[in-house]
């Protein structure tokens, strides 16, 4: 019988704390986007329509990360099993190049659609319901944060160039209140028409507009034929517990193999087990190209050298992203990611919907990833989710992160933890970390594996504790049927309950 995730004694301690709820538990990348998920499970919503009212107050608040123009990738879970919700859209049917940047790098966006399919299949309460924290906030506005002013700041060109001139936030400073009427509107359609709605008609029309005026190739087609895909996780056990992530063509494949290749490794102390860690995670990455074929990477080998770094390198430094996890008290558990992949998307901007569009065309590379006409590139997004036999139905617990490559990196340092070491939630989240990038190994200053790390020959690229590189953690779930919910204390992750 399972004794629960671990709460510990986190109000004694630097870390930010397990909260214990009794309707539901939320983390998110923002306070705010907490604070509307909390506000649905008080109205006795479902995580879903917690997750939902999250999501939506993200891309209010946080429209370099994500937003109406992106895509969503959940994992949502109850006593029944758990089911991967793929919100994203594939490259134009009349796809004649495929960019990293602008026009030519917009795939069909996903998240309205996978609002639709959760809300349908597990929301309790109306969309506008999910959807009124948001538009309250776009329609009398928002006092934007730092992050986000910086952000605006280095892309003014890229989003001048793409059609943002007259967006508001374009001039706006930290603490400027930033007024967003046409997305406020959009949301309201969303909420009374359903979240379908954002792919035919008008908003459609005014999508395929922007594109085509940068020269891309996204048509109101390619909109209205968008589906949301629901289909199992793939599903890998490591020390009792089953670890739970995206199917195709997401990396969290990627995740699995690590964990299955840790699995079969007997680390002798905790600084050979994070030398293992970087290690199978420069090894995983080099099938990123063939995350398509998805659970069948699971019977390729893993081939590291215990003792010392291979220096193979792999993962790339993209960063952004927003996640959300939510829970509620009668067993759902849902664990989300919101992007536009890299700071707001391709700059692309619609300005009838208040939005820019992604640039996830971007994510193409080579051989089995290689851009082509109605084709999805290999995501970076990749929540997990844990799960294990509780007293009262299954203990689930939700984690989710942003960091593109970087989150596959820090959801096996905290799983292993929590897991193999048996720390509490608080503890686990709050750990320094590393992150293997471009060859080199970051690494949070105060990690006390540095020494050995450095022995076994890693590139070590010591960072300011807390530099966004390194993730920023949101976990809810239940534990022993009591949702629970933790933050990480790095970037704006907060949790709440009710």
């Amino acid at each position: 019988m399972s004794m629960g995730w671990g709460f510990g004694d986190g109000y004694s301690s630097a870390a930010r704390p397990t909260l214990p709820g009794e309707r539901g538990a939320v983390s998110a990348a923002h306070p705010l986007a907490v604070a509307a998920g909390q506000a649905m499970l008080f109205k006795g919503g479902s995580a879903v329509d917690a997750a939902i009212a999250a999501q939506a107050t993200l891309c209010v608040v946080s429209p370099d990360a994500c937003g109406l123009g992106g895509d969503l990738f959940a994992l949502v879970g109850d006593g029944g099993g758990v089911i991967a919700v793929n919100g994203a859209g594939a490259a134009p049917l009349g796809l004649t190049q495929a960019s990293g940047d602008g026009a030519t790098s917009v795939t069909v966006p996903g998240l309205a659609g996978g609002w639709a399919a959760m809300h349908d299949r597990w929301g309790r309460l109306a969309l506008a319901d999910c959807l009124a924290p948001a538009i309250r906030l776009a329609e009398h506005g928002h006092r934007i944060c730092a992050s986000v002013a910086r952000a605006a700041v280095a892309q003014h060109d890229r989003l001048v160039r793409n059609g943002a001139a007259g967006w508001a936030l374009c001039g706006l400073c930290e603490g400027d209140v930033l007024i967003q009427p046409a997305l406020g509107a959009a949301l309201r359609q969303m909420g009374q028409h359903g979240a379908g709605w954002f792919y035919h008609g008008d908003a459609a029309a005014a999508i395929a507009r922007a594109v085509a005026a940068g020269g891309g190739a996204l048509a109101v087609a390619d909109l209205s034929a968008h589906a949301t895909e629901l289909a199992d996780p793939i599903a890998v056990s490591y020390r009792g517990c089953e670890v739970l992530v995206q199917p195709s063509p997401t990396q969290g494949i990627l995740l699995a193999m690590a964990l299955q290749g840790l699995a079969h490794c007997s680390p002798g102390d905790d600084a050979s087990a994070e030398h293992l860690c970087v290690e199978l995670t420069e090894a995983a990455f080099a099938y990123r190209d063939r995350a398509a074929d998805g659970a069948s990477l699971l019977d390729e080998a893993l081939t590291i050298n215990p003792d010392r770094a291979s220096l193979r390198g792999g993962p790339r430094a993209y960063l952004h992203t927003a996640g959300v996890a939510t829970a509620d008290a009668d067993g759902l558990v849902v664990s989300s990611l919101v992007s536009l992949f890299d700071d707001f998307g391709s700059c692309v901007f619609v300005p009838e919907l208040g939005i820019t569009l992604n640039n996830r065309a971007g994510g193409f590379t080579g051989g089995a990833n290689a851009a082509g006409p109605g084709k999805r590139p290999v995501h970076t997004l990749a929540p997990a989710m844990l799960r294990r036999p509780g007293r009262d139905g299954p203990d689930l617990l939700a984690l989710a992160t942003p960091g593109a490559d970087g989150q596959v990196q820090t959801l096996l340092q905290v799983i292993d933890r929590i897991v193999r070491r048996g720390e509490d939630l608080a503890r686990a989240i709050a750990a320094p970390r590393w992150r293997s990038e471009g060859g080199a190994l970051l690494i949070e200053e105060s990690h006390p594996a540095r020494p050995a790390l450095a022995a076994r020959g890693h590139n070590l690229a010591p960072l300011p504790d807390g530099q966004m590189r390194f993730g920023a953690l949101a976990c809810a779930g239940l534990s022993g049927g009591q949702p629970l919910a933790v933050a990480d204390w790095r970037r704006e992750n907060w949790a709440g309950v009710a």
